[in-house]
């Protein structure tokens, strides 16, 4: 090939893949990085889209050079010169992809490796997946609740996932990684912080009907933030407030009115009325609030679906079951009078 025809072919290729580059670099196909899993894991989706832009300008480079050099004129019905195959091209073109593939490889599998591991000094969460809810326990820190993942920065957390009832998959898009929660078997994720903020957490498996609400909010905090959350929401739960606390971190307010908590939602019943709902019922009070929580479908007042309230709620600890059944009660029966 001629000098000329070669620079030619060097020109189109640094075209092609400079807009290429552009498509690639200046639309925000990716949410923002928050996590190191999630850079190791932007490393193998930059090194693969650049190696396939490679790849992508020489064959537009030679398409583009052959489409203007060697088109046939609309009057010529000849045959085109006999050609036969090119040994040193057969070489090069089953290489260098084999060569590129395996370059891929042993950057995922370098990068799925160290994703996977968890260090010593890691924290550890039990996450258990309902429908349609999320709720994060912290044995390390008092077996503290809440319906928010709470994390510290720069350190490593550790995922133990659990669903009760069909298979969940939880996904933070900022920390890059799926796992699914299935039901019988305890799932893994590690995740390591990098950047302060509040990130949507959902629910990436179709688990029923309410699967589009299953959504919740991952926090990163400061680690003497983080502490601070966690002493003050242990010594909640055992103290005084404790009810309220429970009621707090567990997110009742969020589908429930309840005046003392200062909660105004209608999503799920009035809690405010909870003695009327137990007269309703037959039931004592507090022997109908305490089922309410642990079996949320043995009452449902006139006006409410069945199967909206999580049951995830039955596995709180019995201190702080007893601890919200009397704040509800008791703080209920205050605000009412």
């Amino acid at each position: 090939m001629r000098r000329g025809s070669i620079l030619q072919l060097i020109v189109i290729g640094m075209l092609v893949g400079a807009a290429a580059s552009a498509i690639a670099l200046l639309i925000p196909w990716l949410p923002p990085t928050a996590s190191e899993e999630r850079d190791r894991i932007d490393f193998v989706f930059w090194l693969t889209t650049a190696i396939c832009i490679a790849i992508f300008s020489v064959v537009a480079a030679i398409s583009i050079y052959s489409f203007l050099r060697f088109r046939v004129r609309p009057d010529d019905d000849s045959d085109g010169p006999p050609i036969h195959g090119h040994t040193g091209l057969e070489i090069a073109w089953t290489a260098v992809p084999a060569v590129l593939v395996t370059t891929i490889s042993i950057a995922s599998a370098v990068a799925l490796a160290r994703n996977d591991n968890s260090p010593p000094d890691r924290l550890k969460v039990e996450v258990v997946a309902q429908q349609f809810a999320w709720t994060f326990k912290y044995p390390q820190h008092g077996s503290v609740t809440s319906t928010e993942l709470r994390l510290p920065l720069h350190r490593a957390m550790q995922l133990d996932l659990r669903a009760i009832d069909v298979i969940h998959s939880f996904f933070v898009p900022e920390f890059g990684q799926k796992q699914d929660a299935v039901p019988g078997i305890v799932t893994h994720l590690v995740i390591t912080p990098t950047k302060l903020g509040t990130f949507p957490l959902i629910c990436t498996e179709l688990c029923g009907l309410g699967h589009a609400l299953m959504r919740s909010r991952a926090v990163v905090m400061e680690p003497a933030a983080f502490r601070k959350w966690a002493a003050d929401a242990k010594k909640g739960i055992s103290g005084a407030n404790a009810g309220k606390a429970v009621f707090n971190n567990n997110g009742c307010s969020a589908c429930h009115t309840f005046t003392p908590a200062g909660s105004q939602s209608a999503v799920g019943p009035n809690l405010d009325q909870l003695p009327d709902d137990a007269k309703k019922a037959g039931k004592p009070l507090e022997e109908f609030t305490r089922e309410s929580i642990v079996n949320p479908d043995a009452y449902v007042p006139k006006g409410y679906a069945r199967n909206v309230m999580p049951k995830t709620f039955s596995q709180l600890p019995k201190s702080q079951l007893d601890a919200l059944v009397q704040y509800l009660t008791q703080t209920g029966k205050k605000g009412a009078s």
